[in-house]
């Protein structure tokens, strides 16, 4: 058979084979391509995932200590609010707020009343002085045997 002798169906047959041919190799190239391209993203999405699961268990132990910190705080602030109102009703108490309310009393008068002032520092400076003698010398020695009487009376009998 010569090439020149080949009917037109013959030469349509031989065509349709190469051009089969080139369709299969590009198929199968394409295919592997596409094989590639998803495998690629099938490990893109597994690392996604994992970072995401990460981040997601580093944030809900974070927010488990914020949660844990926060109630022992909380227990701690009833705690501190239970020892203030146990403090503020000890004896002695009421008196040291009764003492800061004649000492603002006190410098109000020195403020607004004129003669206050120096009888008061002068009645201050020696109570003072009498009182600092109740630590040292024979007085301490005297009154742990013997009471001593207030000067409320010597002022009462003033009036």
């Amino acid at each position: 058979m010569d090439v020149l002798s080949l009917s037109w169906w013959e030469y349509f047959l031989i065509g349709l084979l190469v051009g089969l041919v080139f369709v299969l190799v590009i198929w199968i190239v394409m295919g592997v391509k596409l094989h590639k391209a998803k495998k690629r993203e099938r490990r893109e999405t597994e690392r996604y995932k994992a970072m995401l699961s990460q981040r997601m268990e580093l944030e809900s132990e974070g927010l488990g200590k914020l949660k844990s910190e926060n109630e022992d705080l909380k227990r701690q602030n009833q705690t501190l609010s239970v020892s203030l109102q146990t403090m503020s009703q000890k004896p002695g108490r009421k008196e040291l707020v009764r003492l800061q309310v004649y000492q603002r009393a006190i410098e109000r008068l020195m403020i607004n009343s004129p003669g206050f002032g120096p009888a008061w520092q002068a009645a201050l400076m020696e109570s003072e002085e009498e009182f600092s003698k109740t630590f040292t010398g024979t007085i301490p020695f005297l009154r742990k045997f013997i009471p001593s009487k207030s000067d409320a009376s010597l002022i009462e009998d003033d009036k």
